[in-house]
């Protein structure tokens, strides 16, 4: 298959799309809007997924305790260390479930992140039982002004894995929701994790069928990585070879194997996460930076002479 991208690289890059989109880079503004989950308050269950520790990737200057307003203009000074040529910012709602509360409360919210000088849309991380109609409608006019993305954490297809990492849905529901939320014109984006507890480097690569069919607009993956204070720390202490983690070079060849059946259509934002050393409680990859790893990936698929969607499925779906 052909790539359907106008640049140059070996995959439907995020940041390329987005220079594509404004004409320059856009920064994404991680806050802490002070959000929980409905597998951690009792509605669902309690204590949350189990691998998830969200300390471990939240920057210093998210506090639930600031306002948003503060939150996000610490974000941008922060950033504009790293980044100095960006001037178009998106807010990420990234800690828990982002549209979990009552619509008044999320448009106060979401007005008072749009409201900040440079800021340009929303990213909403969020669970696919968290969403309705009402809720979907509101994102929808934003969009008319804003770039809006709802991102839903599906982490995998299979249900035996989601009820063995306490997510309490169903992919089934996932389907549903991402369904949904592209056929309000709303611009879609999933998560997935590599190297669950139960699940065989097969089954993860035979996924890839299934997740191509959806109506995604963009996707990101992290490779598994036990965090500190989770459940599944305790869970590897006990008993580490239930676990089959990817060491760097192996996640490089697996997630090429994954790409090159992928949906060309799909951006992707992330191949992998990046874990703090000190959170670790398992075997990591040491200081490598999510850059790095993208390098070595284009690398290895321009040795390979592979790109995203080489060998995808026809006819899919896109948002």
């Amino acid at each position: 298959m052909e790539r359907p991208w106008k640049h140059a690289r070996r995959f439907n890059s995020y940041a390329e799309y987005f220079r594509e989109m404004f004409g320059r880079r856009v920064q994404k503004i991680s806050v802490d809007a002070g959000f929980s989950c409905p597998n951690r308050d009792g509605t669902l269950a309690r204590g949350g997924c189990t691998y998830c520790n969200n300390n471990a990737f939240n920057p210093s200057y998210c506090n639930p305790e600031k306002p948003i307003s503060q939150q996000v203009r610490e974000g941008i000074e922060f950033h504009k260390v790293r980044y100095r040529r960006a001037k178009n910012y998106l807010v990420y709602f990234q800690p828990f479930s982002n549209t979990y509360a009552r619509l008044n409360e999320l448009k106060k919210l979401y007005g008072e992140a749009l409201s900040q000088e440079g800021v340009v849309g929303l990213v909403i991380g969020t669970r696919p039982d968290c969403v309705d109609d009402q809720k979907l409608e509101y994102f929808a006019e934003l969009s008319e002004k804003y770039y809006i993305m709802l991102e839903y954490g599906v982490e995998t297809i299979y249900d035996t894995t989601l009820n063995r990492i306490n997510r309490r849905h169903s992919f089934s529901q996932s389907r549903e929701a991402i369904e949904k939320t592209a056929a309000f014109g709303l611009k879609t984006g999933a998560h997935f994790i590599f190297g669950l507890p139960g699940e065989s480097r097969e089954m993860m690569l035979e996924s890839v069928k299934v997740i191509s069919a959806l109506p995604l607009t963009t996707i990101k993956f992290h490779q598994l990585q036990i965090v500190k204070g989770t459940t599944m720390a305790e869970e590897f202490a006990k008993d580490p070879g239930a676990f089959d983690l990817f060491s760097f070079e192996d996640y490089v060849n697996f997630i090429i194997r994954f790409t090159e059946r992928l949906n060309p259509g799909f951006i992707i934002e992330r191949f992998a996460g990046e874990v703090p050393p000190a959170y670790l409680a398992g075997p990591g990859w040491g200081l490598i930076r999510n850059d790095q790893i993208n390098n070595a990936i284009e690398r290895e698929m321009e040795r390979q002479d592979t790109w995203q969607g080489k060998f995808a499925e026809t006819g899919f779906v896109q948002s």
